[in-house]
């Protein structure tokens, strides 16, 4: 089969069915490979590998976030799908494509991200091989950049408006979905690097110090105060910075381990995650 001719319609739109791709792309591809259907689609999939590597270099920093928890409330996942312009972001097949990798993630549960990356999304394709088909459908650079998971009693996820940041927080006990929402929000909000004090890791509270002793001899501080003051600046990151001791958005008066201290005294906070575009 050589002549563009005995290319049918019903040929190219199954195989713009199979892989989404544009319907000139299609007809290209099956002409290539003389009609064979399964070279079409390896000539689509190389198609895209090409341009992803013509684009590797690109900086893909629009996508979308996700956020979701399992039906019984137990297991929660985040991902971050990436592309260069917000105009694809705003896709709806882009948007599909990250919703389907979402729900796939929190059925699956893999364990990291190239596991996804491994899964089966449609018929022979991988998510990674889908992901390559739409580089070259779209023509810029996309990438499942994160993933991140939670199991624990209780797991609450919050998605911010636009789909750029969400977050996922875990809980010892089954607390309200209104004040796991609450505390998810926090952390969406507040960009907490640790959950208390003792989850900080030391080279960052050595920075807080060091920064916090040459702005006190910048000042020309009593060498005998040096210290404390680069002590207090340390306590003043620890407040800002781990969510326990920040203080909570809602209610300024209170810190965020006295607020689920107040909706119950026994429940406490396994671990949270936060994904943001940008």
């Amino acid at each position: 089969m050589t002549a563009t001719a005995t290319i049918s319609a019903s040929e190219v739109n199954k195989l713009r069915q199979v892989t989404g791709a544009g319907m000139m792309d299609c007809k290209k591809s099956l002409v290539e490979a003389g009609g064979d259907f399964d070279k079409a689609i390896e000539i689509l999939r190389k198609k895209g590998q090409k341009v992803a590597a013509s684009r590797a270099e690109r900086d893909a920093k629009e996508g979308i976030v996700l956020a979701k928890t399992s039906a019984d409330g137990k297991k929660g996942i985040l991902v971050a799908v990436n592309s260069e312009t917000d105009f694809v972001a705003r896709n709806a097949e882009f948007a599909a494509f990250a919703e389907t990798i979402s729900t796939t993630a929190l059925d699956k549960f893999p364990a990291n991200i190239d596991a996804l990356k491994a899964l089966n999304f449609s018929g022979a394709l991988s998510i990674n091989d889908k992901l390559t088909e739409l580089v070259g459908k779209i023509g810029e650079k996309l990438e499942l950049s994160r993933y991140e998971q939670l199991t624990t009693e209780k797991v609450v996820a919050y998605n911010h408006p636009g789909n750029k940041l969400a977050t996922i927080v875990g809980f010892t006990k089954n607390i309200s979905d209104d004040a796991g929402r609450n505390i998810a929000m926090q952390i969406a909000a507040m960009a907490p690097v640790s959950l208390d004090k003792s989850d900080v890791p030391q080279n960052i509270i050595d920075s807080e110090l060091e920064v916090g002793r040459e702005l006190a001899r910048k000042e020309n501080k009593p060498e005998n105060m040096i210290e404390k003051i680069a002590q207090g600046k340390l306590n003043k990151f620890y407040a800002e910075s781990t969510l326990l001791n920040q203080e909570y958005i809602r209610d300024g008066k209170m810190t965020v381990a006295q607020y689920l201290a107040s909706v119950d005294k026994d429940a406490k906070i396994t671990g949270f995650k936060r994904i943001a575009l940008g």
